[in-house]
């Protein structure tokens, strides 16, 4: 397992995933919404060899798209809140050198973290290095080392 490339995923899709847990319920009241605006299936023309109606086929898709989303945003939650556990085992300077390099990511971010932490660049990439060993080990049990 690349238990380093995992790591670095998970900081890259951190942002993304939080602002998901606050869309996906927006997206599924829209659909009860859609739902509730999609007359009953009997109303719709006869079915033809077999198959539904068009409203009928609408309301199940309906369903069928808001289950999905259901599942999605319950996922959602634990990932973002296994992540952010991983993120608080960290030191205020370890994860503002992950968050430089991965949750928010700048041209220049380097060279500012430099500045800011009065340290070499080649300092820089070994304090990366080891606070994504210390997420990994808060995530997965694993040293990147592995």
């Amino acid at each position: 397992m690349n238990w380093r490339g995992e790591a670095v995923e998970k900081l890259r899709k951190y942002d993304a995933m939080c602002r998901s847990l606050q869309n996906i319920p927006l997206e599924v009241k829209r659909l009860e919404v859609d739902a509730r605006a999609i007359r009953g299936a009997r109303t719709d023309g006869t079915p033809v060899k077999g198959g539904g109606s068009g409203r009928e086929d609408a309301l199940i898709n309906n369903i069928a798209h808001r289950q999905e989303l259901t599942w999605a945003l319950e996922q959602a939650k634990y990932w973002v809140d296994i992540t952010r556990r991983g993120l608080e085992t960290l030191t205020p300077e370890e994860k503002l050198v992950l968050q430089r390099f991965y949750l928010t990511p700048e041209q220049g971010s380097v060279q500012r973290l430099c500045m800011e932490l009065g340290v070499e660049q080649s300092s820089i990439y070994r304090k990366r290095d080891k606070a994504l060993r210390k997420f990994a080990l808060a995530l997965y049990g694993q040293d990147l080392d592995s």
